[in-house]
Protein backbone atom coordinates (compact mmCIF):
# COMPACT_ATOMS: atom_id res chain seq x y z
CA UNK A 1 0.00 0.00 0.00
CA UNK A 2 1.11 3.94 -0.92
CA UNK A 3 0.95 6.20 2.10
CA UNK A 4 1.60 9.88 1.86
CA UNK A 5 1.33 13.15 3.90
CA UNK A 6 -0.17 16.83 3.24
CA UNK A 7 -1.24 19.63 4.61
CA UNK A 8 -3.90 22.07 3.70
CA UNK A 9 -7.95 21.09 3.29
CA UNK A 10 -8.84 17.71 3.15
CA UNK A 11 -12.17 18.63 2.13
CA UNK A 12 -11.11 20.11 -1.45
CA UNK A 13 -9.34 16.67 -1.96
CA UNK A 14 -11.25 14.14 -4.79
CA UNK A 15 -10.95 10.94 -3.41
CA UNK A 16 -12.97 8.23 -3.29
CA UNK A 17 -13.65 8.47 0.72
CA UNK A 18 -12.58 11.04 3.45
CA UNK A 19 -12.47 9.45 6.59
CA UNK A 20 -12.82 11.98 9.88
CA UNK A 21 -12.55 10.48 13.51
CA UNK A 22 -15.42 11.83 15.81
CA UNK A 23 -16.43 10.64 19.54
CA UNK A 24 -18.89 9.46 21.98
CA UNK A 25 -21.86 11.61 22.47
CA UNK A 26 -21.57 12.72 19.06
CA UNK A 27 -18.71 15.03 19.67
CA UNK A 28 -16.62 16.44 16.71
CA UNK A 29 -12.83 16.37 16.18
CA UNK A 30 -11.32 19.12 15.15
CA UNK A 31 -11.31 17.38 11.29
CA UNK A 32 -14.77 17.00 11.32
CA UNK A 33 -15.58 19.79 12.50
CA UNK A 34 -13.58 21.38 10.06
CA UNK A 35 -16.23 19.28 7.30
CA UNK A 36 -19.27 20.27 8.91
CA UNK A 37 -18.65 23.74 8.17
CA UNK A 38 -17.70 23.54 4.74
CA UNK A 39 -20.81 21.44 4.12
CA UNK A 40 -22.88 23.63 5.66
CA UNK A 41 -23.61 21.76 8.85
CA UNK A 42 -24.57 18.57 7.47
CA UNK A 43 -22.53 16.30 9.56
CA UNK A 44 -23.98 18.12 13.15
CA UNK A 45 -27.46 16.77 11.26
CA UNK A 46 -26.75 13.24 10.39
CA UNK A 47 -25.66 13.44 14.25
CA UNK A 48 -28.78 14.72 15.36
CA UNK A 49 -30.78 12.42 14.24
CA UNK A 50 -29.06 9.49 15.88
CA UNK A 51 -27.58 7.39 13.12
CA UNK A 52 -24.11 6.93 14.99
CA UNK A 53 -23.13 7.76 18.66
CA UNK A 54 -18.99 8.15 18.29
CA UNK A 55 -18.76 4.86 19.93
CA UNK A 56 -15.93 2.82 19.45
CA UNK A 57 -15.91 0.65 16.55
CA UNK A 58 -18.84 2.59 14.82
CA UNK A 59 -18.99 3.56 11.42
CA UNK A 60 -21.10 5.85 9.23
CA UNK A 61 -20.88 6.41 5.06
CA UNK A 62 -21.94 9.89 4.19
CA UNK A 63 -22.45 10.41 0.40
CA UNK A 64 -22.57 13.38 -2.06
CA UNK A 65 -22.07 15.82 0.81
CA UNK A 66 -22.13 19.77 -0.51
CA UNK A 67 -19.05 21.64 -0.41
CA UNK A 68 -16.92 17.68 -0.24
CA UNK A 69 -15.25 16.95 -2.79
CA UNK A 70 -14.87 13.31 -1.82
CA UNK A 71 -17.24 10.71 -3.09
CA UNK A 72 -17.80 9.81 0.37
CA UNK A 73 -17.48 10.43 4.32
CA UNK A 74 -17.06 7.85 6.81
CA UNK A 75 -17.53 9.00 10.27
CA UNK A 76 -15.09 6.68 12.30
CA UNK A 77 -16.13 6.02 16.12
CA UNK A 78 -13.30 6.26 18.73
CA UNK A 79 -15.34 6.15 21.68
CA UNK A 80 -14.75 8.69 24.63
CA UNK A 81 -12.65 11.52 24.37
CA UNK A 82 -11.19 11.68 27.11
CA UNK A 83 -10.43 7.76 27.33
CA UNK A 84 -8.85 8.20 23.65
CA UNK A 85 -5.57 6.86 23.42
CA UNK A 86 -3.24 4.80 20.65
CA UNK A 87 -4.37 1.59 21.00
CA UNK A 88 -7.99 3.18 20.74
CA UNK A 89 -6.30 4.92 17.52
CA UNK A 90 -5.21 1.21 16.07
CA UNK A 91 -8.11 -0.60 16.65
CA UNK A 92 -10.29 2.58 14.92
CA UNK A 93 -8.09 2.41 11.86
CA UNK A 94 -8.35 -0.99 11.38
CA UNK A 95 -11.97 -1.43 11.62
CA UNK A 96 -12.11 2.01 8.82
CA UNK A 97 -9.48 0.12 7.07
CA UNK A 98 -11.31 -3.65 6.77
CA UNK A 99 -14.50 -1.60 5.68
CA UNK A 100 -12.65 0.27 2.70
CA UNK A 101 -11.28 -3.02 1.63
CA UNK A 102 -14.67 -4.55 1.43
CA UNK A 103 -16.24 -1.26 -0.42
CA UNK A 104 -13.96 -1.43 -2.97
CA UNK A 105 -12.16 1.72 -2.66
CA UNK A 106 -9.11 1.97 -4.11
CA UNK A 107 -7.94 5.16 -2.14
CA UNK A 108 -8.86 6.93 0.36
CA UNK A 109 -7.96 10.11 3.00
CA UNK A 110 -7.69 10.56 6.20
CA UNK A 111 -7.98 13.95 8.09
CA UNK A 112 -6.02 13.85 11.34
CA UNK A 113 -6.53 17.23 12.29
CA UNK A 114 -6.93 17.99 15.80
CA UNK A 115 -6.32 14.02 17.11
CA UNK A 116 -4.40 13.89 19.60
CA UNK A 117 -4.44 10.16 21.71
CA UNK A 118 -3.35 11.13 25.64
CA UNK A 119 -0.49 9.31 25.33
CA UNK A 120 0.84 9.84 21.49
CA UNK A 121 2.12 12.07 19.14
CA UNK A 122 2.10 13.18 15.58
CA UNK A 123 5.15 10.91 14.85
CA UNK A 124 3.34 8.07 16.70
CA UNK A 125 -0.12 8.56 15.24
CA UNK A 126 0.73 8.50 12.36
CA UNK A 127 3.20 5.61 12.14
CA UNK A 128 -0.03 4.09 14.08
CA UNK A 129 -2.10 4.51 11.38
CA UNK A 130 0.30 2.76 8.58
CA UNK A 131 1.06 0.03 11.05
CA UNK A 132 -2.56 -0.22 12.08
CA UNK A 133 -3.40 0.16 8.22
CA UNK A 134 -1.22 -3.19 6.89
CA UNK A 135 -2.15 -4.92 9.51
CA UNK A 136 -5.84 -4.81 8.21
CA UNK A 137 -5.02 -5.96 4.56
CA UNK A 138 -2.49 -8.56 5.22
CA UNK A 139 -3.60 -12.27 4.30
CA UNK A 140 -1.63 -15.01 3.67
CA UNK A 141 -3.23 -17.15 1.25
CA UNK A 142 0.16 -18.22 -1.11
CA UNK A 143 -0.88 -21.87 -0.63
CA UNK A 144 -4.34 -21.39 -1.85
CA UNK A 145 -4.87 -22.64 -5.20
CA UNK A 146 -7.81 -20.14 -5.57
CA UNK A 147 -7.41 -17.05 -3.19
CA UNK A 148 -10.34 -14.84 -2.73
CA UNK A 149 -8.77 -11.36 -3.17
CA UNK A 150 -10.59 -8.06 -3.07
CA UNK A 151 -11.73 -7.32 -6.56
CA UNK A 152 -10.54 -3.80 -6.22
CA UNK A 153 -8.20 -3.43 -2.95
CA UNK A 154 -7.41 -0.45 -1.12
CA UNK A 155 -3.91 0.87 -2.93
CA UNK A 156 -3.45 4.54 -1.69
CA UNK A 157 -3.89 6.42 1.50
CA UNK A 158 -3.06 10.08 2.16
CA UNK A 159 -2.86 11.88 5.30
CA UNK A 160 -3.90 15.24 6.02
CA UNK A 161 -1.72 16.51 8.97
CA UNK A 162 -2.83 19.88 10.84
CA UNK A 163 -0.16 22.10 9.25
CA UNK A 164 2.88 22.23 6.83
CA UNK A 165 5.13 22.29 10.67
CA UNK A 166 3.98 18.82 10.99
CA UNK A 167 4.95 17.56 7.58
CA UNK A 168 8.14 16.54 8.09
CA UNK A 169 7.37 14.28 11.29
CA UNK A 170 4.59 12.72 9.23
CA UNK A 171 6.91 11.87 6.54
CA UNK A 172 9.56 10.30 8.89
CA UNK A 173 6.47 8.70 10.57
CA UNK A 174 5.34 7.01 7.16
CA UNK A 175 8.57 5.93 6.86
CA UNK A 176 9.33 4.01 10.06
CA UNK A 177 5.54 2.82 9.78
CA UNK A 178 6.27 1.19 6.20
CA UNK A 179 9.53 -0.27 7.18
CA UNK A 180 8.15 -1.80 10.43
CA UNK A 181 4.98 -3.12 8.46
CA UNK A 182 7.18 -5.17 6.03
CA UNK A 183 9.48 -6.31 8.24
CA UNK A 184 6.23 -8.01 10.10
CA UNK A 185 4.63 -8.93 7.14
CA UNK A 186 8.11 -10.99 6.25
CA UNK A 187 7.83 -11.93 9.88
CA UNK A 188 4.05 -13.57 9.42
CA UNK A 189 5.06 -14.88 5.79
CA UNK A 190 7.87 -17.24 7.31
CA UNK A 191 5.64 -18.40 9.74
CA UNK A 192 2.82 -18.90 8.61
CA UNK A 193 4.45 -20.94 6.04
CA UNK A 194 4.02 -24.99 6.88
CA UNK A 195 6.46 -26.96 8.18
CA UNK A 196 6.86 -28.75 5.45
CA UNK A 197 7.70 -26.10 3.13
CA UNK A 198 9.68 -24.00 5.75
CA UNK A 199 12.41 -26.28 6.59
CA UNK A 200 15.94 -25.11 7.99
CA UNK A 201 17.39 -25.12 4.78
CA UNK A 202 14.42 -22.47 3.36
CA UNK A 203 14.72 -20.53 6.42
CA UNK A 204 18.51 -20.32 5.59
CA UNK A 205 17.66 -19.74 1.68
CA UNK A 206 15.65 -16.96 2.78
CA UNK A 207 17.71 -14.96 4.90
CA UNK A 208 20.52 -15.33 2.16
CA UNK A 209 17.70 -13.78 -0.50
CA UNK A 210 17.34 -10.92 2.17
CA UNK A 211 20.80 -10.26 1.77
CA UNK A 212 20.76 -10.25 -2.20
CA UNK A 213 17.87 -8.14 -1.57
CA UNK A 214 18.54 -5.55 0.93
CA UNK A 215 22.34 -5.09 -0.14
CA UNK A 216 24.04 -4.31 3.13
CA UNK A 217 23.09 -7.36 4.76
CA UNK A 218 25.71 -10.15 5.15
CA UNK A 219 24.38 -13.83 5.66
CA UNK A 220 26.67 -16.80 6.44
CA UNK A 221 24.83 -20.48 6.79
CA UNK A 222 26.57 -22.86 9.20
CA UNK A 223 26.24 -26.17 8.09
CA UNK A 224 26.28 -29.48 11.11
CA UNK A 225 29.67 -30.20 10.15
CA UNK A 226 30.50 -26.40 11.09
CA UNK A 227 28.50 -25.98 14.08
CA UNK A 228 30.16 -29.83 15.23
CA UNK A 229 33.71 -28.49 15.15
CA UNK A 230 32.54 -25.70 16.97
CA UNK A 231 31.22 -27.98 19.58
CA UNK A 232 27.37 -27.21 19.79
CA UNK A 233 26.13 -29.92 21.45
CA UNK A 234 23.21 -29.15 22.83
CA UNK A 235 21.75 -27.38 19.00
CA UNK A 236 22.94 -30.53 17.28
CA UNK A 237 21.34 -33.14 19.63
CA UNK A 238 17.73 -31.30 19.04
CA UNK A 239 18.37 -32.21 15.12
CA UNK A 240 19.65 -35.17 15.63
CA UNK A 241 15.68 -37.12 15.38
CA UNK A 242 15.05 -35.13 12.12
CA UNK A 243 16.33 -36.05 8.55
CA UNK A 244 16.15 -31.85 7.89
CA UNK A 245 19.38 -30.93 9.02
CA UNK A 246 19.96 -27.88 11.15
CA UNK A 247 21.77 -24.74 9.92
CA UNK A 248 22.68 -21.67 12.12
CA UNK A 249 21.77 -18.39 10.41
CA UNK A 250 24.13 -15.12 10.92
CA UNK A 251 22.83 -12.33 9.44
CA UNK A 252 25.36 -9.24 9.89
CA UNK A 253 24.38 -5.37 8.99
CA UNK A 254 26.95 -2.83 9.58
CA UNK A 255 25.27 0.40 9.31
CA UNK A 256 27.29 1.94 12.25
CA UNK A 257 30.90 2.74 13.02
CA UNK A 258 33.34 0.13 12.37
CA UNK A 259 34.36 -0.86 15.60
CA UNK A 260 30.85 0.19 17.04
CA UNK A 261 30.02 -2.78 19.39
CA UNK A 262 26.52 -4.54 17.55
CA UNK A 263 23.41 -5.46 18.93
CA UNK A 264 22.77 -9.12 18.69
CA UNK A 265 19.45 -10.66 18.33
CA UNK A 266 18.97 -14.22 18.59
CA UNK A 267 15.51 -15.74 17.37
CA UNK A 268 14.46 -19.18 18.44
CA UNK A 269 13.87 -21.30 14.50
CA UNK A 270 12.19 -24.24 15.55
CA UNK A 271 10.70 -24.64 12.09
CA UNK A 272 8.39 -27.81 13.75
CA UNK A 273 8.16 -29.03 17.30
CA UNK A 274 6.39 -32.10 17.68
CA UNK A 275 8.70 -32.30 21.41
CA UNK A 276 10.61 -35.34 20.39
CA UNK A 277 10.72 -38.56 22.07
CA UNK A 278 8.28 -36.31 25.30
CA UNK A 279 5.61 -36.13 22.02
CA UNK A 280 3.07 -33.17 22.27
CA UNK A 281 -0.65 -34.24 22.64
CA UNK A 282 -2.34 -34.50 18.90
CA UNK A 283 -4.66 -31.45 19.78
CA UNK A 284 -3.39 -28.63 18.09
CA UNK A 285 -0.03 -30.10 17.20
CA UNK A 286 -0.12 -27.80 13.69
CA UNK A 287 0.59 -24.72 15.50
CA UNK A 288 3.82 -25.85 16.42
CA UNK A 289 4.91 -24.70 12.91
CA UNK A 290 5.15 -21.22 14.85
CA UNK A 291 7.85 -22.24 16.86
CA UNK A 292 10.41 -20.17 14.58
CA UNK A 293 8.48 -17.16 15.21
CA UNK A 294 11.26 -16.29 17.41
CA UNK A 295 13.82 -16.90 13.90
CA UNK A 296 11.15 -14.96 11.84
CA UNK A 297 11.00 -11.84 13.64
CA UNK A 298 14.85 -11.36 13.75
CA UNK A 299 14.90 -11.56 9.84
CA UNK A 300 12.09 -9.09 10.45
CA UNK A 301 13.96 -6.91 11.99
CA UNK A 302 16.71 -7.41 10.19
CA UNK A 303 15.14 -6.51 7.09
CA UNK A 304 13.14 -3.24 8.73
CA UNK A 305 16.63 -1.67 9.98
CA UNK A 306 18.30 -2.14 6.62
CA UNK A 307 15.21 -0.91 4.54
CA UNK A 308 15.43 2.59 7.07
CA UNK A 309 19.38 2.25 6.86
CA UNK A 310 20.00 2.56 10.69
CA UNK A 311 22.93 3.78 11.91
CA UNK A 312 24.08 1.19 14.02
CA UNK A 313 25.56 -2.93 13.84
CA UNK A 314 22.85 -5.63 13.94
CA UNK A 315 23.49 -8.84 13.72
CA UNK A 316 20.76 -11.48 13.94
CA UNK A 317 21.85 -15.24 14.69
CA UNK A 318 19.08 -18.01 14.07
CA UNK A 319 19.31 -21.59 15.42
CA UNK A 320 16.92 -23.48 13.36
CA UNK A 321 15.86 -27.51 13.84
CA UNK A 322 13.00 -29.56 13.56
CA UNK A 323 12.67 -31.60 16.90
CA UNK A 324 11.09 -34.54 16.11
CA UNK A 325 10.42 -38.63 17.42
CA UNK A 326 13.47 -40.89 15.98
CA UNK A 327 15.58 -43.88 16.86
CA UNK A 328 18.01 -41.21 17.41
CA UNK A 329 16.59 -38.46 18.79
CA UNK A 330 17.32 -37.25 22.42
CA UNK A 331 15.61 -39.19 25.14
CA UNK A 332 14.66 -37.74 29.02
CA UNK A 333 18.08 -38.23 30.97
CA UNK A 334 20.14 -37.74 27.96
CA UNK A 335 23.04 -35.42 28.64
CA UNK A 336 24.81 -33.21 26.26
CA UNK A 337 27.75 -30.52 26.29
CA UNK A 338 26.68 -27.37 25.47
CA UNK A 339 29.52 -24.80 23.57
CA UNK A 340 30.22 -23.49 26.07
CA UNK A 341 31.42 -26.57 27.92
CA UNK A 342 28.26 -27.06 30.72
CA UNK A 343 26.95 -30.31 30.77
CA UNK A 344 23.06 -30.33 30.61
CA UNK A 345 20.27 -33.46 31.56
CA UNK A 346 17.64 -33.57 29.43
CA UNK A 347 14.59 -34.27 31.62
CA UNK A 348 12.25 -33.23 29.44
CA UNK A 349 12.67 -33.61 25.36
CA UNK A 350 9.74 -30.93 24.46
CA UNK A 351 12.14 -28.09 26.61
CA UNK A 352 14.52 -27.91 23.39
CA UNK A 353 14.33 -24.71 22.64
CA UNK A 354 16.93 -23.46 25.21
CA UNK A 355 19.24 -26.14 23.64
CA UNK A 356 19.26 -24.38 20.28
CA UNK A 357 19.11 -21.16 22.01
CA UNK A 358 22.19 -22.03 24.44
CA UNK A 359 24.52 -22.71 21.84
CA UNK A 360 23.40 -19.86 19.64
CA UNK A 361 24.09 -16.96 23.00
CA UNK A 362 27.21 -18.79 23.12
CA UNK A 363 28.42 -18.38 19.78
CA UNK A 364 27.09 -14.51 20.32
CA UNK A 365 30.13 -13.80 22.37
CA UNK A 366 32.27 -13.48 19.10
CA UNK A 367 30.95 -10.59 17.93
CA UNK A 368 31.55 -8.87 21.64
CA UNK A 369 28.29 -7.20 21.61
CA UNK A 370 26.68 -3.89 23.27
CA UNK A 371 23.59 -6.30 24.08
CA UNK A 372 22.15 -9.85 23.24
CA UNK A 373 18.82 -10.22 22.96
CA UNK A 374 16.65 -13.83 22.27
CA UNK A 375 13.83 -14.32 21.10
CA UNK A 376 11.50 -17.50 21.67
CA UNK A 377 8.21 -19.41 21.68
CA UNK A 378 10.00 -21.07 24.49
CA UNK A 379 7.29 -21.75 27.29
CA UNK A 380 3.49 -22.51 27.84
CA UNK A 381 3.90 -21.18 31.12
CA UNK A 382 4.48 -17.90 29.59
CA UNK A 383 1.16 -18.01 27.84
CA UNK A 384 -0.39 -19.09 31.44
CA UNK A 385 1.44 -16.14 33.55
CA UNK A 386 0.66 -12.98 30.81
CA UNK A 387 -2.04 -14.57 28.30
CA UNK A 388 -2.19 -13.74 25.00
CA UNK A 389 -1.38 -9.67 25.70
CA UNK A 390 2.56 -9.45 26.39
CA UNK A 391 5.39 -11.37 26.11
CA UNK A 392 7.54 -11.98 28.60
CA UNK A 393 10.77 -10.32 29.55
CA UNK A 394 13.81 -11.35 31.57
CA UNK A 395 16.78 -9.75 31.92
CA UNK A 396 20.67 -9.41 33.60
CA UNK A 397 20.23 -5.57 33.39
CA UNK A 398 18.01 -3.07 34.45
CA UNK A 399 19.06 -0.16 31.87
CA UNK A 400 18.18 -2.68 28.74
CA UNK A 401 14.88 -3.77 30.54
CA UNK A 402 13.71 -0.42 31.05
CA UNK A 403 14.61 0.62 27.16
CA UNK A 404 12.53 -3.01 25.90
CA UNK A 405 9.59 -2.19 27.75
CA UNK A 406 9.59 1.69 26.68
CA UNK A 407 9.60 0.52 23.26
CA UNK A 408 7.00 -1.94 24.24
CA UNK A 409 4.40 0.56 25.21
CA UNK A 410 5.62 3.43 22.39
CA UNK A 411 5.13 0.41 19.92
CA UNK A 412 2.00 -1.01 21.46
CA UNK A 413 4.16 -4.44 21.19
CA UNK A 414 3.84 -4.59 25.12
CA UNK A 415 6.19 -6.58 27.43
CA UNK A 416 5.74 -7.38 31.18
CA UNK A 417 9.48 -8.03 33.18
CA UNK A 418 9.37 -11.01 34.92
CA UNK A 419 12.23 -11.78 37.89
CA UNK A 420 15.64 -13.27 37.80
CA UNK A 421 16.41 -14.46 41.35
CA UNK A 422 19.13 -16.69 42.26
CA UNK A 423 15.93 -18.38 44.71
CA UNK A 424 14.60 -20.02 41.04
CA UNK A 425 18.18 -21.51 40.08
CA UNK A 426 18.32 -24.07 42.31
CA UNK A 427 14.59 -25.94 40.20
CA UNK A 428 17.60 -26.64 37.52
CA UNK A 429 19.70 -28.74 40.04
CA UNK A 430 20.86 -31.62 38.42
CA UNK A 431 22.27 -34.95 40.20
CA UNK A 432 24.28 -35.90 36.76
CA UNK A 433 25.05 -32.88 34.68
CA UNK A 434 25.29 -29.23 35.67
CA UNK A 435 21.86 -28.26 34.87
CA UNK A 436 18.95 -29.73 33.71
CA UNK A 437 16.74 -28.61 31.04
CA UNK A 438 13.53 -28.03 33.46
CA UNK A 439 13.14 -26.87 36.61
CA UNK A 440 9.48 -28.49 37.40
CA UNK A 441 6.14 -26.77 37.22
CA UNK A 442 6.59 -23.85 39.15
CA UNK A 443 8.11 -20.91 37.57
CA UNK A 444 8.45 -22.84 34.31
CA UNK A 445 8.88 -19.36 32.21
CA UNK A 446 11.04 -17.85 34.75
CA UNK A 447 13.23 -20.92 35.19
CA UNK A 448 13.83 -21.18 31.51
CA UNK A 449 15.04 -17.74 31.66
CA UNK A 450 17.01 -18.66 34.23
CA UNK A 451 18.44 -21.47 32.22
CA UNK A 452 19.35 -19.04 29.32
CA UNK A 453 21.23 -16.74 31.78
CA UNK A 454 23.74 -19.29 32.51
CA UNK A 455 25.47 -19.12 28.96
CA UNK A 456 24.87 -15.12 29.26
CA UNK A 457 26.63 -13.90 31.97
CA UNK A 458 29.32 -12.15 30.23
CA UNK A 459 27.06 -10.15 28.27
CA UNK A 460 23.85 -7.59 28.69
CA UNK A 461 21.32 -9.68 27.78
CA UNK A 462 17.52 -9.55 27.38
CA UNK A 463 14.96 -12.93 27.02
CA UNK A 464 11.45 -12.18 25.11
CA UNK A 465 9.57 -15.57 25.81
CA UNK A 466 6.57 -14.72 22.96
CA UNK A 467 4.36 -17.94 23.25
CA UNK A 468 1.97 -16.43 23.91
CA UNK A 469 2.26 -13.27 21.70
CA UNK A 470 3.70 -14.81 18.20
CA UNK A 471 0.14 -15.83 16.86
CA UNK A 472 -3.43 -16.05 17.11
CA UNK A 473 -5.14 -19.34 17.04
CA UNK A 474 -9.13 -20.25 16.83
CA UNK A 475 -10.86 -18.74 13.64
CA UNK A 476 -8.49 -15.68 12.99
CA UNK A 477 -5.16 -18.69 13.36
CA UNK A 478 -2.35 -16.81 11.92
CA UNK A 479 1.22 -15.40 13.11
CA UNK A 480 1.27 -11.83 14.67
CA UNK A 481 4.98 -10.39 13.61
CA UNK A 482 5.45 -9.87 16.97
CA UNK A 483 8.01 -8.37 18.72
CA UNK A 484 9.22 -6.88 15.26
CA UNK A 485 7.18 -3.72 15.86
CA UNK A 486 9.39 -3.17 19.39
CA UNK A 487 12.48 -4.49 18.29
CA UNK A 488 12.37 -1.64 15.42
CA UNK A 489 11.33 0.53 18.19
CA UNK A 490 14.16 -0.23 20.32
CA UNK A 491 16.33 0.08 17.57
CA UNK A 492 15.22 3.23 16.36
CA UNK A 493 15.04 4.51 20.05
CA UNK A 494 18.72 3.45 20.61
CA UNK A 495 19.67 5.57 17.31
CA UNK A 496 17.42 8.48 18.68
CA UNK A 497 15.44 8.80 15.83
CA UNK A 498 12.02 7.84 17.56
CA UNK A 499 10.05 9.25 20.18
Amino acid sequence: MQFSAKSGEPQKKKTSCLVVPIFSKRKLSAAAANLDESSGGQISHVLGRGDIEGDEGQLLLLYALPGIAADRVMLLGCGEIDEFCAEKWRKAVAAAIAYLQQSHSTEAVFSLAGIAPKDSSTYRLVRDLVTAAEEAVYRFDELKSDPKKPRRPLKRITLYVASRDDLPIAERALTHGSAIASGTGLAKDLSNLPGNLCTPTYLAKRAQTLGKDSGNIQVKVLDEKEMKKLGMGALLSVSRGSRQPAKLIVMEYRGGKKNEQPVVLVGKGLTFDAGGISIKPAAAMDEMKYDMCGGASVLGTLSACARLGLPLNLIGVVPASENLPDGDANKPGDIVTSMSGQTIEILNTDAEGRLILCDALTYSERFKPAVVIDIATLTGACVIALGRHASGLISNDDELSEKLLEAGTSSGDRTWRLPLWEDYQTQLDSNFADMANIGGREAGAITAGCFLSRFTKKMKWAHLDIAGIAWLAGENKGATGRPVPMLTQYLLQRCKLAD
